[in-house]
């Protein structure tokens, strides 16, 4: 066709192939037509029926969270939201569609009769997005973009959602592309200038699908983790199963080891429970980690049966879970209870008070031994007063139906801490007028010790800049101090030192050296 002269006869055979070659192309695209039509009538019906699922699986979720609302409440509140964003954009694009339908006059057709040959055309679309004043363009572009970043704050940083996360930031990606040349295109203009109609429905309905699969993905995402998480190891625990709920020596156990779940979304919507016949009240009980713990006293010595049922709402019903458990509280002692009513240590030199029990045995009935020991008035109580050594054993005998039970338990014996110097409450460091300090008189204290043990200050030393240290018998200075304290200038700080005091009622005691004060007179 390209050589040299043609012939009259060969100039008509060229262009009677030329017209064959254009009916061929114009029938190819009629068929391609028709291909995209097909491909937008699976689209659309697969829309449909992916609506359908998704309010299915959102009235399902909304049961869910009615009926557990600590498992599925959080979901459906993610649901709601991907709902609304996901209906204003796909209502948006659906708007787009019947524009275009309109403009082929094929608005009310039912989409499996619509005549997709005659969509050839790309005027509206084209005047709509890229004529010369649009603004739809830039308005559906910035919905997309919008879309996208709602969904992907609204799924967070969960690791469940992660491929939800690419699929929509694949999907739903309005950047830049490259034509078949490597030249950048922007991505309206990519998808759809100069499409035809058919091929922009077609397009329209396929991000509509993808908006829908967005949804069906997270509904299944979301209760496959909260499924995984009911089902997950780490909310079991071992329980023990028996006949009874106590035995005898030498008896045979028949215990079992089962599993029970207990994850704190499993909450009874009713609990109907009695101990020995009893119901109990709201607050005799409290739910917990899917268990309901009991808040009751074990009663008499004897067997005790807690029965009911505990009620759960599944799939709009309430379900029964029967109860029927016992238990047995009985006297008898294994072990002494010794206790420090103050620390876990005696301190030398003081009387420290001791309770000494033993379950099951009659105070009477018990003894105890230990150095510096004895018994005092009450039930339980007794005193020790240890001596010298770094610790002391105490040794508890019981006697029950002729059957003695023994224990014994280390203290420690420790030394009465060091006091500190006080005057007008102010402890190793004071600001006073020295007319004030002249007239109060010095004390002891024992800061942050346990026992509530008075000191009598019996002799100290105070040293006045400038002058010689003075000694005072007791624990108020004398004429001579009060004259070097007359001569005190302000700033000067005054030193109370080589403090002697001893326990009121005790002064055999020796105490540790009582720390020093420095008083700073104030005028």
């Amino acid at each position: 066709m390209a050589g040299g002269k043609a012939s009259p006869r060969q100039k008509m055979i060229n262009l009677m192939y030329l017209v064959f070659l254009a009916m061929i192309a114009l029938n190819m695209g009629k068929q391609v037509l028709d291909a995209f039509g097909l491909v937008n009538i699976k689209f659309e019906s697969a829309n449909t029926r992916a609506t359908n699922q998704i309010s299915s699986a959102f009235e399902d979720l909304q049961t869910k969270a009615s009926e557990r609302p600590a498992q599925f409440a959080a979901i459906l509140e993610q649901a709601k939201q991907i709902k609304a964003i996901s209906s204003d954009l796909y209502n948006y694009i659906g708007e787009f569609k019947t524009g275009v339908e309109n403009a082929i006059g094929q608005k009310d057709v039912p989409v499996d009769q619509k005549d997709y040959q005659a969509m050839d055309k790309s005027d509206y679309t084209d005047h709509l997005f890229f004529s010369e004043g649009a603004t739809k363009g830039k308005e559906f572009v910035d919905k997309i973009n919008s879309y996208r970043e709602e969904v992907l704050k609204i799924l967070g940083d969960n690791k469940a959602y992660a491929n939800i996360v690419a699929k929509v930031k694949e999907n739903f990606n309005t950047d830049d592309r490259k034509d078949k040349d490597g030249n950048k295109v922007k991505w309206l203009s990519f998808n759809f200038e100069g499409f035809p109609y058919i091929a922009t429905l077609a397009k329209f309905s396929m991000m509509q699908s993808d908006i829908l699969s967005i949804q069906q993905d997270f509904f299944s995402e979301a209760l496959a983790g909260s499924l995984k998480s009911q089902v997950s190891m780490t909310n079991y625990t071992t329980l023990l199963e028996q006949g009874k709920g106590a035995y005898y020596q030498g008896e045979k156990f028949d215990g079992s080891i089962v599993l029970g779940r207990k994850d704190p979304t499993t909450r009874p919507n009713q609990v109907d429970i009695a101990l020995d016949g009893r119901k109990l009240s709201a607050n005799e009980y409290s739910i917990e980690d899917g268990r309901v713990k009991l808040n009751i006293s074990a009663g008499n010595t004897g067997d005790h049966k807690i029965t009911g049922n505990l009620f759960f709402d599944q799939d709009g019903e309430r379900i029964a879970v029967p109860v029927a458990q016992s238990f047995s509280t009985i006297p008898k002692p294994n072990s002494a209870v010794i206790s420090a009513d103050k620390m876990n240590v005696v301190y030398r030199g003081v009387d420290n008070p001791i309770t000494i029990s033993m379950p099951g045995v009659p105070d009477n009935k018990i003894m105890a031994s230990g150095q510096g020991l004895s018994k005092a008035s009450g039930t339980g109580a007794w005193v020790m007063r240890p001596g010298q050594g770094k610790d002391v054993t105490i040794t508890v005998t019981g006697e029950l139906q002729g059957q003695r039970f023994s224990s014994s338990k280390l203290f420690r014996i420790k030394s009465i801490p060091r006091a500190s110097t006080s005057i007008a409450g102010q402890i190793s460091e004071a600001k006073l007028p020295k007319a004030n300090l002249a007239v109060l008189p010095i004390n002891a204290v024992l800061e942050d010790f346990d026992f509530d043990l008075h000191l009598q200050v019996n002799e100290f030393k105070v040293f006045i800049p400038g002058q010689p240290s003075v000694a005072i018998k007791g624990n108020r200075f004398n004429e001579q101090a009060k004259t070097a304290i007359s001569r005190a200038k302000r700033g000067d700080k005054i030193q109370i030192f080589d403090v002697k005091a001893s326990i009121v009622g005790n002064s055999t005691l020796k105490l540790p050296p009582v720390s020093p004060i420095i008083v700073e007179i104030t005028n």
